[in-house]
């Protein structure tokens, strides 16, 4: 049986001593922050960085109109019923007609809408839907349009030409050290594809399934029936070929 005299126990007592203050001292070494660091919060992939949002937006046309003549001319016109045919089909709210008032053509301008107007309910837009909006131009210099828009469904994406930081080595661009994108990288081109989209409801969900031809599938059905071939034939694909190469 070992029996501990206080001398050893001073010297246990001592050691502990030590450690708790190399402990203490350790801990007032470290340093601690309660802000939270969140890395790579801007995304890589330029879809993420510069998407494709659905939103209502104006599409709209001018017409311009000149001191001496009251009307429209046929190009106008067409513009004018090519509109109508468009807010049919898009429109989601009333078109309005921003005419100019107090200017050397404001008299033509306001016989010019009613012949717009005329062939916007020609087209089928009803008289409801059409609004009158008079206008003061701003720079007497330029001259004064009939401006018709309409609000619509539509893509967008942007704004681009935005560039926060350098291109170039920099020691505070973290793209260039990292070999990542820049951060207007991919922006023209995703507004590009938003600005070409007919139907914005692509971008969400596929159009249901059209009608099949009939009479295409008459045919098909009545070739398989002969036990024919149901392929389609071009004889005239041949005649467009420049060599003979591979057959």
């Amino acid at each position: 049986m070992t029996t501990r005299t206080p001398l050893h126990r001073v010297k246990v007592g001592g050691l502990l001593s030590a450690l708790l203050g190399l402990s203490a001292t350790l801990g007032a070494c470290t340093w601690q922050s309660t802000e939270i660091v969140t890395t790579a919060s801007v995304s890589d992939d330029y879809r993420h960085r510069h998407p494709i949002a659905v939103t209502e937006a104006d599409h709209s046309i001018v017409v311009f109109v000149g001191r001496g003549r009251g009307g429209l001319s046929g190009p106008q016109r067409a513009d004018v019923m090519g509109l109508a045919q468009a807010w049919m089909r898009e429109g989601t709210g009333a078109i309005v007609a921003d005419v100019p008032i107090d200017t050397a053509n404001a008299h033509a301008a306001a016989s010019s809408y009613q012949e717009i107007r005329s062939v916007l309910m020609a087209g089928g837009v009803p008289a409801r839907a059409i609004t009158r909006r008079h206008y003061h131009p701003d720079d007497s210099r330029t001259l004064p349009t009939i401006r018709l828009s309409y609000p619509k469904i539509s893509a967008v994406a942007g704004p681009c030409g935005l560039w926060p930081q350098d291109l170039g080595p920099n020691i505070d661009n973290v793209a260039y050290s990292e070999n990542r994108s820049y951060h207007n990288f991919g922006c023209a081109t995703q507004r590009n594809l938003a600005a070409m989209i007919d139907n914005p409801a692509d971008l969400e969900q596929p159009r249901p399934e059209s009608a099949a031809y009939t009479a295409r599938r008459d045919i098909a059905f009545e070739k398989y029936r002969k036990g024919t071939s149901t392929a389609t034939t071009y004889p005239e694909a041949d005649k467009a070929k420049l060599s003979d190469t591979g057959k």
